[in-house]
């Protein structure tokens, strides 16, 4: 059998020159892997905003009311006699009407674009 000498075994002191490129390769292998560690924590960070994120309603909000962007919307509304209408609102395709009737009473309307009709006939007091 081959014994093997314990000199063989021991590492030999590196001569200065390569001491040098050996610190250099390392503090390199350590810069690399902290600027790897740091992209792959903002990539992750993305993909975890994205996810838990809102999602934005993109489209158009006469598409969200139902009126065709190729052509206007017609529509008659029939309002009460004698109704005087005090004041008006629009929000996601209904229109409200706020005014008072010919008794007196205050009363608010809301026509529905989407379906053509009032929905909505409410009759406003006071205390």
């Amino acid at each position: 059998m081959t014994a093997i000498e314990p000199d063989d075994q021991e590492e030999k002191p590196l001569d200065p020159a390569m001491e040098s490129v050996r610190r250099k390769m390392v503090r390199l292998q350590i810069v690399s892997g902290a600027i790897m560690f740091v992209s792959l924590m903002a990539v992750f960070g993305a993909v975890v905003y994205k996810t838990m994120r809102e999602p934005k309603d993109t489209a158009p909000a006469a598409a969200a009311s139902g009126v065709p962007s190729e052509a206007p919307l017609a529509a008659t509304v029939s309002l009460p006699l004698g109704f005087k209408v005090q004041s008006t609102s629009f929000s996601a395709g209904q229109i409200l009407f706020y005014g008072e009737t010919v008794e007196g009473r205050n009363k608010a309307l809301v026509f529905d674009l989407r379906t053509g009709r009032t929905i909505a006939d409410v009759i406003v007091t006071g205390n």
